[in-house]
């Protein structure tokens, strides 16, 4: 047994548990056991169970996204200190300020990474579970917890339009395969690519894209489509529709996280605020302690200073203060003072 075995062997078997589970829930209520209506669904159920495991985890994801784009400022300066400098003591103060940045606003770039990482042994174990069906079906492959060789049978026969859910594209032989196999791919990518794009035009402020962190967005926004279209000839059914699933869940988790928790700066926290002000509620903005600068976005920043500045283009003059009558000084015009011994002035008509 390789240590890959020994890593995804629990794995795997959790994975059958659920599909079995959810399996004898369907029958139990009269659907055919040998069947893509409980097989296709039992795969389904189990993502929803893994993403609602992952729900802390993706909360997590959010919050160090936002972490990290409020950063980005403090993250410029320090790319623009060491500019230009090769030199090993410089590159070492350049990566001590940056993790000390880090630790001061308890931001973890590797925490948005979490929910991905976490669900490639489960993907790899749902490959092998689906892979191994036949193996379990004849003999030659042990049972993998619940899933003995008659389910083991039943899940291998079981098909989605006609297509088995063990399946893969390279590996069919009938058209029917290839046109299942080539739809959920392309389901599936349009799924990846709708979750990013929603992602970085609505909760994403302006100014962020033009960082190192909204640039790795724009990647991957094209990128990992592409990923999963090429390499999905490879996956069986059964893993392309549990990839779909997660695609699905993934594009309601935000547009929920989105409405509720926009990320500062973004068109989708002004819409909050404006439906927070509508409703007569108080918008609290995200912000970080240790953070040095403001926690708005820049752009917010320069309309607050250039609205403070005077409208025309004149310099304005200061206006004279009042001064008080220096002791001594009459009634006459100002800046003139009385003489000694002058005669007080004549009375006006009408005074006594």
């Amino acid at each position: 047994m390789t240590i890959f075995d020994s890593v995804l062997g629990p794995i795997e078997w959790v994975v059958a548990w659920l599909m079995v589970a959810f399996h004898q829930v369907f029958t139990a209520i009269g659907l055919p056991a040998a069947s893509g209506l409980t097989w296709g669904p039992s795969i389904v159920g189990l993502t929803i169970v893994i993403r609602i495991v992952l729900i802390p985890l993706f909360v997590k994801q959010i919050h160090a996204s936002r972490r990290m784009q409020l950063i980005q400022p403090e993250m410029q300066k320090i790319q623009k200190k060491y500019k230009g400098k090769t030199d090993p003591e410089s590159r070492q103060a350049m990566t001590q300020e940056t993790m000390g940045l880090y630790k001061r606003t308890g931001t973890n770039p590797f925490s948005s990474c979490l929910p991905i990482l976490l669900q490639s042994p489960i993907f790899f174990a749902l490959f092998r579970v689906l892979n191994n069906l036949a193996g379990i079906a004849n003999g030659k492959i042990h049972p993998i917890g619940p899933l003995d060789a008659t389910l083991a049978e039943q899940a291998q026969n079981s098909t989605i339009f006609g297509a088995s859910l063990s399946s893969t594209f390279v590996h069919a032989t009938d058209v029917n395969t290839k046109i299942v196999t080539v739809m959920l791919i392309v389901l599936m990518s349009a799924s990846q690519f709708t979750s990013q794009r929603q992602l970085m035009m609505k909760n994403m402020p302006a100014n962020a894209m033009d960082n190192p962190f909204g640039k790795q967005q724009k990647v991957l926004l094209y990128l990992m489509p592409l990923f999963f279209a090429f390499s999905g000839i490879n996956f069986p059914i059964g893993v392309l529709l549990y990839w779909l699933t997660t695609n699905v869940w993934s594009m309601g988790q935000q547009f929920y996280t989105i409405r509720r928790m926009p990320a500062p700066g973004s068109l989708a926290e002004k819409a909050l605020e404006a439906r927070r002000l509508k409703s007569g509620k108080e918008h609290k903005k995200f912000t970080i302690p240790g953070l040095s600068h403001d926690s708005e976005p820049d752009e917010i920043q320069d309309s607050a200073i250039n609205d403070a500045k005077p409208k025309s283009g004149q310099r304005q003059q200061p206006k004279r203060k009042k001064r008080g009558k220096p002791p001594g000084q009459g009634d006459g015009k100002p800046g003139l003072k009385e003489q000694p011994g002058a005669a007080p002035p004549a009375p006006a008509d009408g005074d006594t």
